[in-house]
């Protein structure tokens, strides 16, 4: 017989009365490819370049609303390899994910769509930059991990730190 305040024998499973649905629930509903490039301009004779290239390396995060309860978070991802001689190869991508979002805060679906959607979205995008560079003939490129929520917490403390010099509104009211 189950005991009141029992973890293990009052499940209570019953979250809100009458079934209605109250509880926050977020989740990746699909991933995909929307837009991708790569340049190989200076093939053949790049293969032939002495020495590595310098890899310069962009990232941009969005996201927009599909309909009430659906978001597109897209990130992009920009490779240029230059040598010497010139662009060794060229790569932009675009990944995305349609996240699902109900019943959550404003605040804490801004940081899941902003930090957390895009950390579950790098390791996908990361293989086809590889495969990429790969395929395109040269040593596969293996993005280092990002700390997404690190780079989501910077920049709302930029944020933050300019509204105070402009004489803004708190932080807290953005």
């Amino acid at each position: 017989m189950a005991e009141e305040g029992d973890v293990l024998t009052d499940l209570n499973m019953d979250p809100a009365p009458n079934g209605a649905d109250t509880g926050p629930a977020v989740g990746i509903l699909s991933q995909y490819v929307k837009d991708f490039s790569v340049e190989n301009p200076n093939a053949p004779d790049s293969y032939q370049w002495e020495g590595s290239p310098q890899i310069d390396l962009q990232f941009n995060i969005g996201a927009k609303k599909v309909n009430e309860e659906v978001h597109e978070v897209e990130l992009k991802v920009n490779v240029t390899a230059k040598a010497e001689k010139g662009n060794v190869y060229l790569i932009e991508l675009a990944y995305c994910g349609l996240i699902g979002i109900r019943n959550l805060p404003e605040d804490q679906t801004h940081a899941y769509l902003y930090a957390e959607a895009p950390r579950i979205l790098f390791p996908f995008a990361r293989r086809i930059v590889a495969d990429a560079t790969r395929d395109a003939g040269f040593q596969p490129l293996m993005l280092d991990p990002i700390d997404f929520n690190g780079l989501y917490m910077q920049q709302l403390q930029q944020k933050a730190a300019q509204e105070a010099e402009a004489g803004g509104a708190p932080a807290g009211e953005a």
